[in-house]
């Protein structure tokens, strides 16, 4: 069962090769915002820094903005840029 006190963060696909993980749990005490979620994640996973832009995150399985906030609880997926044709 999930500590209700954490965001669960999800990395998907490119991502998950990045951070070395694909499930996470991070403080909600540490990350008000989905900004101060990424800034934390490039801190801890410098080769995660060097795409956090292009990445896209979902909250609670819909897409959002950096300024979004986060609370106890939330669901956070980190979804890398595709390319295809």
């Amino acid at each position: 069962m999930p500590d209700p006190s954490t965001i669960r963060v999800l990395a998907f696909g490119s991502a998950a090769a990045l951070v070395g993980w694909t499930e996470a749990a991070v403080p909600a005490s540490e990350a008000a915002t989905l900004r101060d979620l990424a800034a934390r994640l490039s801190r801890d996973c410098p080769r995660l820094a060097e795409v956090i832009s292009r990445v896209r995150f979902a909250v609670n399985q819909r897409y959002a903005a950096l300024d979004a906030p986060l609370a106890a609880g939330d669901e956070v997926a980190l979804i890398p840029p595709v390319s295809g044709g």
